[in-house]
């Protein structure tokens, strides 16, 4: 039996925010066919028997089912996991610390039907004060890593069209990729090209599918209509840290390795973090003129090149 959409949600230790997240969605089915799916990526903290018991306090009929996951098998893994659990039209991919908006499900599937050569559709997604985040982009380049490298305003600008964020409302002719922090997905497009890639355990994973999507003749819109509402850094510390510019977790590096490869090839790999280090070089200059250097990620400089010879390699996740 075939669903309308199934909603995917992974729990990793955010038990009483993965209920909200659930309840926000099920108070927006209505009459949809939709089935919900939390998968537990093996929290050891009591989480995923918080949401069994809360699933078990339903009435009967509620269309939400728990899946455990014998080891933390990250974001694409756990989303996988939810996607094989349920036969469906279309995919919600949607983050423990996210909320539907009501209307959503009802917008996007139109946009869905509205677009049948869509395999992804994005929502608009925001911040719990209703400010409209970024949530649309470009794909990372080697030369969007010289301007991420350089942080200089003058080289942004005159490199802008290789920005990797797209500033809201994003045009839709350069819409290349969208956060999975919420995002529809296909279930034919799914089944034409696959699962997520299990290799990503965190971060460029919504990158690399969209890529592997457009190979094969998909395209990816947006709905402002459907609006999600996203706390940012509820249930990852990368964020955190970024904003610290502390170093990132090794988890990070491989996965922007093993994009920039998928992507770019080994020669657009080597010239992505020989890019970034021309632009650190660019932001050096600014001592000369007595202004502060930009700081990079703690480490970066040698961070890069995590998995370099083997850019296919360990996901470098915190249990393997």
């Amino acid at each position: 039996m075939t669903c309308r959409i199934a909603i995917s949600i992974i729990n990793y230790r955010t038990g009483p925010m993965t209920i909200a997240c659930v309840e926000s969605v099920l108070a927006d089915i209505d009459d949809l066919d939709a089935q919900v799916v939390v998968v537990d990526n093996a929290s050891g903290d009591g989480s995923a028997d918080q949401i069994a018991d809360w699933i078990a306090a339903q009435p009967a009929g509620t269309p939400v089912t728990l899946v455990r996951s014998e080891r933390n098998a990250g974001f694409s893994g756990g989303h996988n996991l939810g996607m094989a659990a349920v036969k469906a039209d279309h995919y919600l991919i949607l983050n423990s610390d996210a909320l539907l908006r009501p209307g959503f499900l009802v917008q996007i599937l139109a946009a869905a039907d509205a677009s049948p050569r869509a395999g992804l559709i994005a929502p608009q997604i925001a911040t719990d004060d209703g400010d409209v985040q970024v949530s649309c982009f470009r794909f990372h380049s080697p030369v969007s890593e010289l301007i991420r490298g350089a942080a200089s305003g003058p080289v942004t600008k005159a490199l802008q069209r290789h920005v990797v964020a797209l500033q809201p409302p994003a045009d839709p002719a350069q819409i290349e990729w969208a956060s999975f922090a919420c995002i529809l997905l296909r279930g034919a497009m799914v089944d034409q090209i696959g699962p997520m890639d299990e290799g990503y355990f965190l971060y460029f994973e919504d990158a690399a599918y969209c890529l592997q999507a457009r190979r094969a003749g998909w395209q990816i819109v947006q709905e402002p209509r459907a609006v999600a509402v996203h706390f940012r850094g509820g249930s990852g510390p990368v964020e955190a840290l970024g904003a610290a510019r502390k170093r990132l977790p090794a988890y990070y590096y491989s996965a922007r390795t093993r994009f920039f490869y998928q992507a770019y090839g080994y020669t657009g790999l080597l010239l992505a973090n020989l890019t970034w280090l021309s632009g650190r070089g660019v932001a050096h200059l600014r001592w000369l003129a007595g202004k502060p250097v930009p700081k990079a990620m703690d480490a970066e400089m040698y961070d890069l090149w995590t998995n370099f010879l083997r850019p296919l390699g360990t996901r470098h996740a915190p249990e393997e």
